[in-house]
């Protein structure tokens, strides 16, 4: 059983800076994309970023250029910089495991994530 754990959420003031982390156990962690997602109050779940087994990113076009997603395989954690925060991208972050091994890319979307965290929440003020 895969258990995905995130971390860092918080408020901060539009222009500041947050680093979400989320701690993986239960399978071989550096064979699988992760992804991060957020969900508004009241909107559906969006794709934010993913980075595959190998490192290869993708981003929504709404946060390119101002989040970056990495990884640490040896310590099992997926990160999602944040900067330049803006009031939109208040919302309950989430990270994802990919259900395939080795997906030749990071996918945008939900159906190829099996696992998820519990959510952090992120609240950016104006």
């Amino acid at each position: 059983q895969v258990q995905l754990v995130e971390s860092g959420g918080g408020l901060v003031q539009a222009g500041g800076s947050l680093r979400l982390s989320c701690a993986a156990s239960g399978r071989t962690f550096s064979n699988y994309a992760m992804g991060w997602f957020r969900q508004a109050p009241g909107k559906d779940r969006d794709f934010v970023a993913a980075i595959k087994w190998s490192g290869g990113t993708y981003y929504a076009d709404s946060v390119k250029g101002r989040f970056t997603i990495s990884r640490d395989n040896a310590k099992n954690t997926v990160y999602l910089q944040m900067n330049s925060l803006k009031p939109e991208d208040t919302a309950v972050y989430y990270c994802a495991a990919d259900k395939e091994l080795r997906r030749l890319w990071p996918s945008p979307r939900e159906y190829d994530y099996d696992y998820w965290g519990q959510g952090t929440q992120v609240t950016i003020s104006s």
